[in-house]
């Protein structure tokens, strides 16, 4: 017998000799990991708005769920949002588009929840100047907002999603969104007008071209797996139990009893990739493929150019999208695989922006996601917002 078939074999047989003590455990997530997910109380007169409004605004999607924002509140009426350089990934975003594009989903919640109170988000974008377009500098100052009373303001709908929102990576039914549905979303994407040359696009069941979106999807995925260094990214931020996810609040969440149970006996090994034919990565690819087949449409934005104000107008953009498919009962997955700019993902990278007709110079595929009918899903861990405030 193959030592690798011995070691499963040993595995399921510890699994079951430590089943008795799992029985009554819950793959729910412990309840303060989301907690943040529990609507704040109405800002009372003489109370700081801004922390009303920054308790909707760390909701937002982000890269690996990393939340890299850090908030200054010091200026009285203002607020200072700062790129937490010790979020990155550096493997996976080597230039930080991603990071990015998450400190426009924070901007644009941030926006709602400010219009919902009657105030005005003047935001202007890397106030110390724009970053570099390969990295985030020390400062990491991508917004200064301030916050003025207007009532000229309107609510904006889309609000009312905020806490509906989440990301849901399961197989999704197979009925096709309704016209209606696709054009709220694309409307939605397309809300902030002239301050981003955006393009959306979607694929369904009867486009020809959907077979090639599952194949660059299949393509991509499998490539991060058996990338040593881009799948130990993932791995360094994998949160197992309770007690882990807890602890972090953030990254990747596994609270199944089986992965526990093997964690807790020392047969779930966090501290080297798997090889591309051990089982964690051909069950991993078997079942993303699943997934994927079991995807009714696809849903793309382009941007004209890539510069870093263009990304994070393009995370605003994303996570009204987002919004909009979750009022209309949908979900989104974002597929950045093959988006991520490191040097094995240049195949589909090139197959993305080609399917999608993305090749003028400048023309960058910000997001692209799969898009469907789902069972809910729970909501990943939030670090609260105490934890974003900067001290000094």
């Amino acid at each position: 017998m193959e030592r690798r078939s011995f070691i499963r074999v040993m595995g399921g047989g510890v699994v079951l000799a430590a089943a008795p003590a799992l029985v009554a455990c819950s793959s729910a997530l412990p309840p303060e990991a989301v907690a943040a997910w529990q609507p704040p109380a109405p800002p009372v007169p003489g109370s700081d708005v801004r922390r009303w409004i920054l308790a909707h605004a760390i909701l937002a999607p982000h890269s690996h769920n990393l939340q890299s924002w850090l908030v200054d509140l010091r200026q009285p009426g203002e607020i200072a949002l700062y790129c937490d350089r010790t979020r990155l990934l550096p493997e996976t975003d080597p230039f930080s588009r991603q990071i990015m594009m998450s400190q426009g989903t924070f901007l644009e919640v941030l926006d709602l929840a400010a219009r919902q109170q009657g105030y005005r988000a003047d935001t202007e974008l890397f106030p110390l100047g724009e970053f570099d377009p390969k990295t985030v500098p020390a400062n990491g100052l991508t917004a200064r907002v301030r916050l003025v009373p207007d009532a000229s303001v309107k609510p904006d709908p889309l609000f009312a999603q905020v806490f509906q929102r989440h990301t849901n990576r399961s197989a999704y039914d197979m009925k096709p969104p309704d016209a209606a549905a696709l054009q709220a979303i694309a409307t939605a994407a397309m809300g902030l007008g002239d301050a981003l040359k955006l393009r959306v696009g979607f694929a369904g069941a009867q486009d020809a071209r959907i077979a090639e979106h599952r194949a660059i999807a299949r393509d991509a995925w499998r490539i991060e797996l058996v990338t040593p260094r881009t799948v130990m990214e993932s791995m360094k931020v994998l949160r197992v139990g309770p007690t882990e996810i807890a602890q972090h609040r953030d990254g990747i969440s596994i609270n199944e009893p089986m992965v526990r149970a093997l964690a807790a006996v020392g047969l779930f090994d966090r501290s080297k990739a798997p090889g591309p034919d051990d089982m964690a990565t051909t069950q991993q690819v078997k079942d993303f493929n699943a997934k994927i087949e079991a995807t009714p449409a696809f849903f793309w934005m382009v941007t004209d150019g890539n510069d870093r104000r263009t990304q994070v107008n393009a995370g605003r953009a994303y996570v009204r999208a987002q919004l909009a498919a979750t009022a209309r009962g949908l979900s989104m997955h974002p597929l950045q695989q093959a988006l991520q700019e490191y040097p094995e993902q240049a195949g589909p990278y090139a197959a993305i922006h080609r399917l999608v007709g993305a090749q003028t110079p400048g023309q960058t595929v910000q997001m692209w996601a799969r898009l469907g009918y789902a069972p809910p899903v729970g909501a990943a861990p939030r670090r609260g917002l105490e934890a974003h405030l900067v001290r000094v």
